[in-house]
């Protein structure tokens, strides 16, 4: 079971400032999560393999073949600003 001097300590090394309410929740969620862990632990599970993904899932990779070129116009057809050949967009750094 999980004590409230554990959640203390855990609150301590997570840099977190709970309510008294808080902390009192915490130790109920946190001793739930360990009692949870603690069921599962009870299953046999010597001849499961691990799984990668809850689905069997599989790459699809289609043929990478050479295609024409947008023009520069077809580029920039929707872009809201241009400047030459590049996409001109709001300064992100402020230079002052």
């Amino acid at each position: 079971m999980i004590d409230k001097e554990t959640v203390k300590h855990v609150e301590d090394l997570a840099e977190l400032r709970l309510t008294k309410s808080e902390r009192e929740g915490m130790t109920e969620d946190l001793g739930s999560i360990i009692d949870y862990v603690n069921k599962l632990q009870e299953l046999d599970t010597e001849d499961v393999e691990p799984l990668r993904h809850i689905l069997e899932v599989q790459n699809v990779l289609r043929e990478d073949t050479e295609k024409e070129n947008l023009s520069h116009e077809e580029v920039f057809k929707n872009s809201p600003a241009r400047e030459s050949n590049f996409f001109k967009v709001p300064p992100v750094i402020d230079r002052d």
